[in-house]
């Protein structure tokens, strides 16, 4: 059974920085894309960052504060966020998928999501 675990969440103030951990068990996940969502209050989930091998995927929107890494020797995918924004409060889900894909839907495994509050 895979299971995902974020972790990293927290309240940090405007300009802050966070990094975010998702670490996969029961699966190696080298072959799969690791990606991240996040959901904000009152609005749908969206497509953040994704990693396959050494290819990563962003957001148009969040390229440049956002990066996305792992280690594989620590079944792990980092998500590094900088000039954190209130608008970056939402809960951050990472998933799994065989597909390199932006869409939620095309996910196989997802983790029960770590919060993130930006303050002002």
């Amino acid at each position: 059974q895979v299971q995902l675990v974020e972790s990293g969440g927290g309240l940090v103030q405007a300009g802050g920085s966070l990094r975010l951990s998702c670490e996969a068990s029961g699966r190696a996940f080298s072959n799969y894309l690791i990606a991240w969502f996040r959901q904000a209050p009152a609005k749908g989930r969206e497509f953040v960052a994704g990693i396959r091998w050494s290819a990563m995927y962003y957001a148009d929107s969040e390229k440049g504060r956002f990066t996305i890494s792992r280690d594989d020797s620590k079944n792990t995918v980092y998500l590094q966020i900088n000039s954190l924004k209130p608008e970056d409060t939402a809960v951050y889900y990472c998933a799994m998928s065989k597909l390199v894909t932006t869409h939620q839907d095309a996910m196989e495994y997802w983790g029960k999501g770590t919060l993130v509050t930006v303050s002002s």
